[in-house]
């Protein structure tokens, strides 16, 4: 009777670490820019910077991008590209707004916008997000795997009219990133295998 009581307590415990750990490694989804959307910041060229300052990004995210069609776009680039603002050689482009940009890789990804030959992303119309254990700058930009939200069902709100000046403190309106997956597996593991261990005991 005692071993099937702990063959019971080890299978609910190993059934809850297992729950938490598919709960924390759930993506997060990031509005770019919160309510002001993916626009030119007019009179604050760091607004984007200051937006993922205390962000931790990770492979499976998704950054909503909402702007109006045809009027930004959403084009990852180089990092050479990305500080001269320069057009021609996007890796890829979106002209379609909403725009789902998921994250499918660690390192840093470059986002602009081309509209005006680069002069949205000379006025600050510009992102740069790490990924994972790199640092800002130090790697080298990658593909990301997008998909256009379908335009009767976007996932937050399109901007509509002329956009507004953001303001220099943001707020946040993104899904719980939490910690990394990897750390909280490794938290959890030694939970379960002294549980296991326990129920060999008893």
């Amino acid at each position: 009777m005692a071993k099937q009581m702990s063959m019971t307590i080890l299978l609910v415990v190993v059934l809850t670490a297992v729950a938490a750990v598919v709960k924390v490694t759930e993506a997060a989804t990031y509005v770019v820019g919160d309510s002001s959307g993916w626009i030119v910041p007019m009179n604050n060229p760091t607004f984007y910077t200051t937006w993922t300052s205390g962000k931790s990004f990770s492979v499976g995210d998704v950054l909503v991008f909402n702007f109006m069609s045809n009027v930004h776009d959403v084009a990852t680039v180089s990092r050479a590209d990305y500080d001269a603002c320069a057009v021609d050689n996007t890796l890829t482009r979106e002209t379609t707004g909403p725009y789902n940009y998921t994250i499918n890789s660690t390192g840093t990804h470059y986002i602009i916008c081309t509209v005006a030959n680069g002069g949205h992303c000379l006025g600050g119309q510009k992102l740069s997000i790490s990924v994972g254990n790199s640092t800002s700058g130090t790697s080298p930009a990658s593909s990301p795997t997008g998909s256009s939200t379908p335009s009767g069902s976007p996932t937050s709100p399109t901007p509509t009219g002329s956009p507004t000046s953001p303001s220099d403190s943001p707020s946040s309106t993104e899904t719980p990133a939490g910690s990394s997956s990897a750390s909280s597996l490794a938290a959890t593991l030694p939970l379960v295998f002294m549980t296991i261990a326990l129920a060999f005991f008893y």
